[in-house]
């Protein structure tokens, strides 16, 4: 397609003449020198960078830094604060905001830069007092009474990226935004950007929340487990890590006022470091990202290794595998045992409630709450609709997300979920067991459920779409030897669920598999869930069906 280069540097110099950034300024204005001395590749890259913009959608808004309306940018989020700010205002919600910030490069320019505009248009605004977890964030909004909250992080997404995540008030109980509010927020972006972040007023005279916010946070996550059973020289030995975020020093205050000893922490790690020196990709579930922290494990003898994401709204867990080993626990394995531990609890106090997990979370959950009495709900994926569940006690998703007390936060929370796990491996090593012990009576309680991923990432995104016809248009009728006995689309809506681009294959012996693009990689997810006598004969199972569906999705 012919390019109009006349047209591409209009936009380019339109979008240089607001940016307030010294950094993207620069660079786009190489960009368009070059591009103007007509160099092909270079007419190529900027057309490509103003071919389009960000979409702001149920995850906000997520992408690298750099220049642009396709990348994150102060011009990006000052659009994105203002058309917040002004659906907040045209939906008759309460004028108030509260917004928070991590430790990647610029959250906390783009943090102020969103207090400021929304100011500028009348919010009340409170900004938290430096960077803290997202989960510090989602307790704001809900203990601060606003109509919304902004948390600016990439979570755990590569070094180089940073977001915006949305979360609404009062009705919406501090959640995650969720259809058609997304829309909603979009259109209201899209006017603003229609204009230029020059003619909006800004305002310097927000708040800044004093530590008493965190203090509340840290005082009512510690409050959500019992006393330890142990005295600190006989709990379980903890390594932690932060991963370079922004975990540490809450998560700290948060064991230390629950009563529980402060771990060992891996030094290289324990600081925000928006870089990210020691990891490539800063997110707990990738091959070597808690490397460190387990060899730290090994060296001190830890009986858990405990990892926050950047954000801390994430846990992953690695337990003693042998001599000198450590073992990762999938998300599920800690979502099964975490939410044994809330049904039990729930039965001892003669409470009824909901347990929920996102669909391609394993069904192992649905067990738990059947043996208790309890009701059990499938969400689709994203804690915006597990925190939505009516009556939740406890919610999870296999990509290492926890909400263990939905009166503290409705949002999964890496931090209160450590301190679970702290609480519940106390209570097993002061009845003599331990995680691994738990983890063999699940089993033996409930079944020996097994769990994969198989996910194919991509070059260009409408591979992701032939990939999602071709299955549609060919479905298998077996799997990894097992027979599909039924097919689930959900692209029209079904069981309640709104329209989805996923596909669901349940198979004989109770297996299942799902695939779905992902929501925040350019990837094809496939979740596997097996289910056998034996852990080793369902992980066999479970190996067979990577096996079987890997060529159908590459």
């Amino acid at each position: 397609m012919k390019i109009d280069l006349d047209h591409v540097l209009g936009t380019a110099r339109s979008w240089l003449a607001q940016d307030p950034d010294p950094e993207t300024r620069d660079e786009l204005a190489a960009a368009i020198d070059a591009a103007a001395d007509g160099s092909g590749p270079a007419v190529q890259a900027l057309a490509a960078r103003f071919g389009g913009r960000l979409q702001f959608g149920t995850a906000g808004l997520r992408a690298e830094l750099g220049y642009g309306p396709l990348r994150m940018n102060r011009v990006v989020v000052t659009q994105a604060a203002a058309g917040l700010a002004r659906f907040l205002i045209d939906t008759g919600r309460s004028r108030s905001v509260v917004i928070g910030y991590d430790g990647r490069v610029n959250s906390d320019v783009f943090a102020r830069d969103s207090a400021e505009v929304m100011r500028g248009l009348g919010l009340e605004v409170t900004l938290l007092p430096s960077a803290l977890p997202t989960p510090v964030l989602a307790f704001a909004v809900r203990h601060l009474d606003v109509g919304a909250g902004v948390m600016v992080t990439a979570s755990h997404n590569p070094p180089r990226d940073n977001g915006y995540k949305v979360y609404l008030g009062q009705d919406d109980d501090g959640s995650q935004i969720v259809p058609p509010v997304d829309g909603e927020i979009a259109d209201a972006i899209d006017a603003v950007a229609a204009g230029s972040i020059t003619d909006l007023l800004r305002g310097t005279d927000y708040t800044v929340a004093s530590s008493a916010l965190l203090d509340a946070y840290v005082a009512a996550t510690a409050a959500t487990v019992a006393p330890p059973a142990l005295g600190p020289e006989a709990q379980p030995k903890v390594v932690y890590t932060a991963m370079h975020g922004v975990g540490w020093e809450t998560a700290r205050a948060v064991f230390a006022a629950a009563g529980f000893a402060s771990p060992t922490v891996v030094p290289e790690q324990i600081d925000p470091d928006g870089a990210f020196p020691t990891v490539s990709f800063p997110n707990p579930e990738e091959p070597g990202a808690m490397d460190l922290a387990i060899a730290r494990g090994v060296a001190v003898g830890a009986d858990l290794v405990i990892a926050n994401d950047p954000d801390a709204d994430r846990l992953a867990l690695a337990i003693p595998h042998g001599s000198g080993s450590f073992r990762r626990l999938s998300g599920n394995e800690v979502g099964w045992l975490l939410g044994w531990r809330a049904a039990a609890r729930a039965s001892e106090a003669g409470t009824t409630g909901t347990l929920a997990a996102s669909i391609v979370s394993s069904p192992a959950l649905a067990r738990v709450a059947a043996r208790h009495g309890l009701e059990y709900r499938d969400t689709l994926t994203g804690f915006k609709w597990v925190s939505r569940v009516p009556g939740l006690l406890f919610g999870y998703e296999e990509a290492l997300g926890y909400l263990v007390d939905p009166e503290v936060v409705r949002d999964k929370d890496g931090i209160s979920a450590a301190l679970s796990l702290l609480s519940l491996a106390s209570d097993l090593a002061a009845a003599g067991s331990s995680i691994a012990g738990q983890l063999d009576a699940f089993a033996a309680e409930f079944g020996a459920f097994a769990s994969g991923q198989v996910a194919t990432r991509v070059d260009d995104l409408s591979r992701i779409g032939e990939i999602m016809a071709s299955l549609r248009s060919t479905p298998p009728t077996s799997l990894g030897g097992l027979e599909v006995l039924t097919v689930t689309d959900y692209v029209d809506g079904v069981e309640g669920f709104p329209p989805s681009d996923i596909l669901r294959y349940d198979l004989t012996g109770d297996a299942r598999v799902i695939v779905r693009p992902s929501g925040t990689e350019p990837k094809v997810k496939v979740y596997i869930d097996t289910v056998a006598e034996t852990p080793a004969e369902a992980q066999r199972l479970v190996d067979a069906l990577a096996s079987s569906v890997r060529p159908l999705v590459s």
